[in-house]
């Protein structure tokens, strides 16, 4: 193997343009393709800049042109030549006017044959690519996520620094959670029978940086959740963490909407209109059936219960009597595309979340065609027409059931349909807030209220009577930022007084000693002069997701664990040894085919 030693990089691959014609340059990296054409060979070098074509002749050194002829794929190389034009250029390729006519070859290190092609556009598993990610991130689609990633890490950085925001480290190990996921544990050797927890987020650490005077707070925080995974979840994830003290709810969501704006017009170049649109709970919830809902396109829920006055159909006037509801949504247009196999195939869907039928209406130019026609009268026909819109061509698709339960399905089938048959702009985005949240969430298996976000959200000051009263009516002040149809960032005002944070602890019953143990030095803090403070926490992983069109979360993380937390490349989680058992105090529990690693650390 020969060394780099006397050699100094000059220019990257992907940088040569015809403006170096004549330049000596000196480019290293991996061969990713080699072309040995007899009289002529070619290797194309690879950087994280991308491609250039090396050109070696046998006729003017053919000890040179050997050597080339033996290189293979992945082998690492130092080259160092004259930049020339290329006799056969390609155009589509940013270095394709050029290529580096070889004087000096080093190989700085040899590769066995990758298991996986090092190309965007391979046909290997996902599981392979994990495996062995390190040269999964050598093909460009990788490369450019993590520059993509890495601007838009700095866009928050530069924004939040220009205004007055200071960045500071909280600890990754802390006291365990009460509320939310399950936490991930680390035992303590030197504390034995006490265990440390890794942050879900810095929730705590954060507020108590506002009663220390910091002001403005963030940080890209890593963030650790035990919970089972789905498809786009890791258990170890990136947030962008902020908070502010001495501000209303006003204040956070205005700054908020700023640096959105900042960080889409510098990363994709789009001017986001302000102020966002403002949706309460209730509001999104009866018009989309999600308090995620996407407004790049309409497709709204309708209220049809008045449906049950104009017929006597037994299952809208049943649903009346038991207190149920009718809701429908008019697909606008969309009546030539569902035959009745594809309808056929939408009940079976709807049934899939929990509906128990669906009901369907076409808008045709001789009236209104339904699944439920000998029930039409004049007067349904009428009503169902004026409100749910109706026009020739559109469909109506209908559900009947429980409000809430009945919304939920709707906006479920809404968003389908619309994945199915809408063709939307990736470089469209819409941004709203969500506002008015309900403080507590009823937990009928526990008989207790749950927090919705977390404990520490303040109510509505105009709802904190209602905390001695009716909790199930107290209003969160906290705000959701939603674009294009996903969460991107959560936040609220925060409980700054002691006795009222000890009021809603009350509220979610926990106990004397559950609050003593889990959040005494909380409540104690909270008792020496706390400003009014609040914040935001965006998911960073998402939020890149977002901003270059990924659809696997996997592909915007550089070692992404699987859906069942493997990270399959180091093979971690792995047993540990018996001594390490012993110095932390911990029996372990095995189960069949478990074992335990032999030897010493």
């Amino acid at each position: 193997m020969e060394s780099i030693r006397g050699l100094k990089r000059s220019h990257k691959a992907g940088t040569l343009r015809e403006e170096h014609i004549g330049q000596t340059v000196t480019v290293m990296g991996w061969a990713a393709k080699v072309r040995d054409l007899g009289a002529l060979c070619f290797i194309d070098l690879r950087d994280r800049s991308g491609i250039c074509q090396l050109a070696f002749r046998r006729e003017e050194d053919v000890a040179l042109y050997e050597k080339a002829a033996s290189v293979r794929q992945e082998f690492v190389l130092a080259a160092v030549g004259e930049v020339v034009a290329r006799e056969s250029a390609n155009p589509e390729l940013p270095t394709g006017m050029v290529e580096v006519k070889v004087r000096e070859l080093r190989v700085l290190d040899r590769a066995k044959t990758p298991p996986i092609y090092i190309k965007d556009d391979d046909a290997v598993s996902e599981e392979l690519r994990l495996k062995y990610r390190y040269l999964d991130l050598r093909k460009p689609r990788m490369q450019e996520m993590l520059e993509k990633r890495a601007e838009i890490t700095r866009a928050f950085r530069e924004f939040l620094h220009g205004e007055g925001f200071i960045e500071v480290e909280t600890p990754y190990l802390g006291k365990p959670t009460p509320e939310g996921a399950r936490d991930y544990l680390v035992p303590s050797r030197v504390s034995p029978g006490k265990f440390y927890a890794l942050p879900q987020s810095p929730q705590l650490y954060k507020q108590l940086l506002m009663i220390g005077g910091t002001d403005r707070y963030y940080q890209v925080a890593r963030c650790f959740r035990d919970e089972d995974l789905r498809a786009n979840r890791q258990p170890d994830f990136t947030q962008v963490d902020i908070e502010m003290s001495f501000v209303t709810m006003e204040d956070v969501m205005d700054m908020n909407e700023r640096l959105m704006a900042s960080i889409f017009e510098q990363i994709k170049g789009i001017q986001i209109p302000r102020p966002f649109p403002r949706l309460s709970y209730a509001d999104a919830m009866a018009r989309f059936g999600t308090d995620k809902p996407d407004l790049r396109y309409g497709f709204e829920i309708q209220d049809l219960s008045g449906v049950a006055a104009t017929t006597d159909f037994p299952l809208f006037t049943d649903a009346v009597e038991k207190g149920e509801w009718i809701g429908g949504i008019n697909f606008n247009g969309l009546a030539a595309a569902y035959s009745r196999k594809k309808l056929d195939a939408l009940l079976t869907l709807v049934k899939g979340i929990g509906a128990s039928g669906l009901l369907w209406v076409k808008a045709e130019e001789d009236g209104l065609k339904t699944s439920f026609q000998k029930f039409l009268t004049e007067q349904a026909a009428s009503y169902l027409t004026e409100v749910l819109a109706l026009q020739t061509g559109d469909l109506g698709l209908i559900l009947v059931g429980p409000r809430n339960k009945t919304l939920e399905q709707l906006g479920s089938l809404r968003v389908h349909i619309a994945q199915e048959h809408l063709t939307l702009d990736p470089d469209a985005f819409a941004l709203c807030w969500i506002v008015d949240f309900p403080l507590f969430e009823w937990n009928e298996e526990e008989g207790r209220y749950n927090a919705t976000h977390h404990p520490f959200t303040k109510p509505v000051d105009e709802d904190i009577p209602l905390l001695d009263t009716d909790p199930g009516k107290v209003r969160a002040e906290a705000y959701d930022i939603v674009i294009n149809g996903d969460e991107r960032g959560g936040g609220s005002i925060r409980i700054h007084q002691s006795e009222l944070q000890r009021k809603i602890f009350d509220i979610l019953q926990l106990s004397d000693q559950d609050i003593e143990e889990r959040f005494g030095f909380f409540i104690e803090a909270l008792q020496y002069g706390t400003p009014p403070h609040g914040g935001i926490a965006y998911g960073l992983d998402r939020f890149v997701m977002m901003l270059i069109d990924r659809s696997n979360i996997r592909d915007v993380i550089a070692f992404p664990k699987t859906q069942t937390a493997q990270d399959l490349m180091s093979d971690a989680p792995t047993p540990i040894a018996q001594v390490q058992y012993d110095e932390l105090h911990l029996t372990a529990r095995r189960t069949e085919g478990d074992s335990i690693a032999e030897g010493r650390e």
